[in-house]
């Protein structure tokens, strides 16, 4: 008789985990236990036959639970207690306060293959859901996940779904804390925007039909609303812009599923696995020639953000519609958060939607759906939400003591540390509303009682751009708190978040490419090599892009200002700028705007920007690609799309400089490339722009990296860091040099990781144990 201790590390808490061993443990006649303790670790004693104790460490990983994650597994040989049978222990005693907190994960085909058979009890029951899938994050008060601190406590379960939870053979539902049915479970119903019932008997059907005759339907979800409507029409998609007052930005499709989604992308069998896995992001796929979608849901890019119906209802549905795939968009206005319950949808969408499709089940916390796409092989995330979030990432060290991070003003998210472990909420989105920024504050709140931090022994970290909410947030907090505040620089910021999660040591080269962020000689940032020194988060700006001038706000809604800046910069008088705008297409009544650039320059009314961000705006508004911004990053989104169906041409010659220690990369070379190449077809200059910039980077990064001694791991941050040109750049200039390029995979390369960097920080930066 052996025995053997076996500490089971990753998403292992809330997925029907210690349910799943029990049984595994029993079938194979083995004694022993198994309990969740603090984090996200599952512990497990066995005791048996040595063949047979092997048998089931290899089974638990190879049969585990869909959703469940494996990060780690730790096995110690023991000595036997004499256990006698299997038994599911109650939880250690710091599960509660610092166990994790499980992320909601999409309908699981058990369930799917349930609401479609007319015989089973949750037959077209648009809110099962079991052990391996369904609401967790959204609906929780508080940790541990246990029914009575979900939503889900106001349903009561009646005695079959009782007897389920009860029964230790039934896999998927013993212990299910979210589970209900038709009768006792959350209600469905179609209402007009003036609240007034359409249809409680079949609202899903009634929903479907007046989508297909060109509604718009919001439909409250997991984590939100949506709204949808027919992706194949010209008129309802135009119809939903206008409303939304959104021109231009993409809308998702969802699909019923993987096998419909073909008919409008291209996609491969790893694609496949992405949408059909349990967090079924929206994945951004290249778009089929013969899509029957609307070329108004995505105008001007080459790839459509794609996702499959991921709840029952979602799926239901479009099982009622003809093409069995629809526009899902956020239910929110332009610019503002989505809505999550009755009151703000009917308030906020009462111009936008025709009908409501919404249940009495409370959403505690908004949740959007996570967006990934491919650059450079990789699949990177691009919003980290729904399946992704909270984020609970282990660290190579303990911090000293808890940390609060307020993270970046764009694309915002928080984050906590304690011991080992760096906790990061979803995404919040931008702080130039009040309701983001109780948003944010919500998920603070949340995470700092979840995981019962000393608030009076707080590190709180902060961004160090003066201008931003987020600072002054962080700084209010500390203040009330007589917390330590602790301010960190935005691209270190970047580049420590993937230092952090790949556990990189020794000193690294990191590139931080993005639009904008505050610097240390209070200049604005956004195209930078960091030298970083993990041993005590000592850096230095060892290379950069050389300044654009930014005049206003309005530069990075109008990009060819920043042209014109340039081009001032460089000597051009009024009458040759005239000239060289209207070759370009630029019409007279936009001139005088131009001209008064001009002279704001030449004045010295301007603030210098090494932004790459920007410099992307620039050649796609000069090649008429992106010659205004009505979304976050969209010349450089277009330019990109225009640019996957270009081929390579001359490049420009790269040229670089000194300059007050500081290593420059010439990005006034890549505009006067432009423009002397705008007789080539748009295509080939935006894919050789692009490429050769990620070239010039690359380049700039082996000159930089001469006599430092640096590992050869390379890190790749900030938004601007996707483009799979960019990337392929620096690939082609860095991997004969021996170094390699490190992308985060749990990470977003924008803002969104400000936050954990800025944790990560203070393990390396305040006396770190």
């Amino acid at each position: 008789m052996r025995a053997k201790k076996i500490v089971i590390i990753g998403l292992v808490q809330g997925v029907g985990f210690r349910p799943f061993l029990d049984r595994l443990a029993r079938r194979l006649g083995l004694g022993g236990y198994v309990r969740n303790v603090g984090g996200s670790e599952v512990e497990v004693w066995v005791e048996g036959e040595e063949e047979i104790l092997e048998e089931f460490v290899k089974r638990l990983v190879s049969e585990k639970p869909p959703p469940a994650f494996i990060e780690e597994i730790r096995v110690e040989e023991v000595e036997p207690q004499g256990y006698r049978e299997f038994i599911i222990k109650e939880s250690g005693r710091d599960f509660k306060a610092r166990s994790n907190i499980p992320p909601d994960i999409a309908m699981c085909h058990d369930c799917l293959i349930e609401i479609l058979n007319p015989e089973d009890r949750r037959y077209r029951y648009p809110f099962n859901s079991c052990a391996w899938c369904g609401p967790r994050f959204s609906m929780m008060y508080s940790v541990p996940y246990d029914r009575v601190n979900t939503s889900m406590r106001k349903y009561p379960l009646c005695s079959e779904c009782l007897r389920e939870y009860k029964d230790p053979g039934n896999l998927r539902r013993y212990h299910a804390q979210g589970i209900s049915c038709k009768v006792d479970g959350p209600r469905l119903a179609l209402l007009d925007p003036g609240g007034m019932l359409v249809d409680d008997k079949n609202p899903i059907e009634t929903a479907a039909k007046l989508v297909e005759e060109g509604s718009i339907i919001a439909v409250k979800g997991l984590g939100g609303f949506h709204l949808a409507t027919l992706a194949t029409s010209d008129d309802a998609v135009a119809r939903l812009r206008a409303r939304k007052k959104r021109p231009r930005k993409p809308f998702a499709v969802m699909g019923i599923d993987s096998i419909v989604l073909r008919r409008l992308v291209y996609m491969d069998e790893g694609d496949e696995e992405v949408l059909n896995s349990p967090q079924a992001p929206i994945l951004l796929l290249p778009k089929r020639e013969d899509t029957p979608v609307s070329k108004l849901v995505s105008p001007g890019l080459s790839h459509e953000g794609v996702f499959v119906a991921y709840t029952p209802l979602h799926y239901l549905l479009l099982k009622e519609t003809r093409d069995k795939f629809l526009v899902m968009t956020s239910g929110n206005l332009t610019g503002e958060p989505m809505c999550k319950d009755e009151d703000c949808a009917f308030r906020e969408l009462k111009n936008v939607a025709d009908y409501f499709l919404v249940h009495d089940r409370e959403i505690l916390h908004r949740v959007d759906d996570s967006v990934i796409r491919k650059t450079g092989g990789r699949y990177v995330l691009l919003r980290r939400s729904r399946g992704y979030a909270p984020l609970w990432i282990r660290i190579p060290g303990k911090l000293p003591r808890d940390v609060v991070a307020f993270g970046s003003d764009l694309n915002n998210t928080v984050a906590v540390g304690f011991e080992d472990k760096i906790v990061v909420s979803p995404y919040v989105g931008d702080l130039d509303e009040a309701k983001s920024v109780s948003e944010l504050e919500g998920y603070l709140r949340f995470l700092v009682s979840s995981y019962h931090l000393d608030e009076d022994n707080l590190i709180v970290v902060s961004d160090k751009h003066p201008g931003y909410v987020s600072k002054r947030l962080a700084v209010e907090y500390a203040e009330k708190r007589g917390a330590r505040l602790v301010e960190v620089q935005h691209h270190l910021a970047h580049v420590l978040s993937v230092v952090g999660e790949k556990w990189l040591k020794g000193r690294i080269l990191g590139v931080a490419l993005d639009g904008l962020g505050w610097g240390d000689d209070n200049t604005i940032w956004g195209g930078e090599v960091i030298l970083v020194d993990t041993e005590d988060a000592s850096y230095k700006r060892v290379a950069s892009l050389s300044p654009l001038p930014l005049t206003s706000d309005m530069d990075t809604v109008k990009p060819l200002r920043i042209l014109v800046g340039l081009l001032a910069q460089k000597g051009f008088n009024p009458e040759e700028i005239v000239s060289l705008l209207k070759r370009i297409g630029l019409g007279e009544g936009e001139i005088p705007e131009m001209l008064l650039v001009h002279r704001l320059v030449n004045r010295g009314w301007f603030k210098p920007a090494s932004s790459t961000g920007r410099l992307i705006d620039v050649a796609s508004a000069i090649l008429g690609v992106g010659r205004e911004r009505s979304y976050d990053g969209e010349p450089a989104i277009r330019l990109e799309a225009v640019a996957f169906n270009g081929g390579l041409i001359d490049p420009p010659d790269i040229r670089t400089y000194s300059e007050n220690g500081v290593l420059r990369l010439d990005a006034w070379r890549y505009i006067e490339w432009v423009l002397e190449n705008l007789g080539a077809p748009t295509p080939h200059i935006a894919r050789t722009f692009l490429e050769s910039l990620g070239e010039g980077y690359g380049r700039l990064i082996a000159e930089s990296a001469r006599g430092l001694r640096v590992e050869p791991e390379i890190v790749v941050s900030g938004g601007a860091g996707v483009n799979e040109f960019i990337v392929r750049g620096l690939e082609k200039a860095l991997e004969p040099e021996g170094f390699k390029v490190v992308l985060p995979l749990r990470i977003p390369l924008n803002d969104e990781g400000i936050s954990f960097g800025q944790v990560y920080y203070c393990l390396l930066a305040c006396g770190s144990t």
